[in-house]
């Protein structure tokens, strides 16, 4: 009877077979976790979505910024505004300590609101916005005292006429120009309406503020409760309005969350290439008992209901 037994020469190739076969199974295996990994991180990525303006938030900011905008970040957004520049510091931190720990939570410094701006300052706060990371410096009023506010009719108006604070949009957008900066003004109702002069101030500076240093934040809200219609201004004045505030309007003419409200969004975004707009933040003035984080949750979920992206 003869013995039976393996040749060494296929005793080999069953061991190499064996053991490419592990190895494959466990470079596969690799593989599906290295793309679980990177479809996560693609995932979250693609989860940051709109920016918010730092206003919406101001007193969580004042208690604890960085706490608030870790949240900010945790809740979806993407680009943010700030409001809250004083002496040389945003919320508390240098320009460039505000802009590293941005970095950090993958939030883009895209604009700033900077109402305290003078053609003497100019200068000064435009190296603190640029050393911070931003690309937008924000007139969010009539600067240098033109601005008025009402505390017994809650009504804004401004002093010194359109022609006076056109002449010094187009001086601090050079003064932006030069520091590397673009200068936006933003609006609200009173700007809509005409002047003891009969002069529209919106329409006043759009026709006279040069357009390669001055353009405009049109806040949709303000617009909608100035009674004018956003599309009409896109029309009559193409690509200048660069960046929107994003607000809705209850039915009592008061601040709600986007998508809680009566202002088309749908209707305006259909234009946005037409406004010129590159950007939009959220935001919401006054929340009515709901807590603002909670409202900037609630409106980052409307502005992906309404398609913003």
């Amino acid at each position: 009877m003869k013995k039976s037994f393996i040749a060494p020469q296929i005793l080999v190739m069953v061991l190499l077979c064996f053991v490419s076969c592990k190895n494959t199974g466990n470079t596969s295996k690799e593989a599906s976790e290295t793309e679980d990994a990177t479809s996560a991180e693609v995932s979250k990525e693609n989860s940051q979505l709109g920016g918010l303006a730092l206003y919406t938030v101001r007193d969580a900011m004042g208690d604890d910024a960085k706490a608030t905008l870790k949240t900010v970040a945790e809740l979806g957004y993407q680009n943010i505004e700030a409001a809250g520049y004083d002496n040389g510091t945003y919320y508390g931190m240098s320009p460039e300590d505000f802009k590293t720990y941005l970095k950090e939570l993958n939030l883009n410094p895209i604009s700033t609101h900077q109402s305290s701006v003078t053609l003497d300052n100019a200068e000064t706060e435009m190296a603190h916005a640029k050393a911070a990371g931003f690309e937008y410096f924000v007139v969010p009023i009539p600067p240098m005292g033109l601005f008025n506010y009402d505390n017994a009719t809650s009504t804004m108006s401004m002093t010194g006429g359109a022609k006076n604070l056109a002449e010094i949009l187009d001086k601090l957008g050079e003064k932006a120009h030069a520091a590397g900066l673009k200068l936006l003004y933003h609006n609200h109702d009173f700007e809509f309406k005409k002047d003891e002069d009969g002069i529209v101030p919106i329409d006043y500076l759009l026709e006279n503020c040069n357009p390669d240093l001055v353009n405009f934040q049109m806040d949709l809200f303000w617009v909608t409760k100035a009674g004018a219609d956003p599309l009409a201004y896109f029309n009559k004045y193409p690509g200048r309005f660069i960046m929107w505030h994003v607000k809705d309007m209850d039915d009592e003419g008061k601040f709600a969350p986007v998508g809680k409200g009566t202002i088309d969004f749908s209707r305006i975004l259909a234009e946005k290439e037409k406004s010129g707009m590159l950007y939009y933040l959220v935001e919401q003035d006054r929340t009515f008992g709901i807590e603002p984080l909670e409202a900037i949750k609630i409106s980052h979920e409307g502005i992906r209901k309404i398609g913003f992206e």
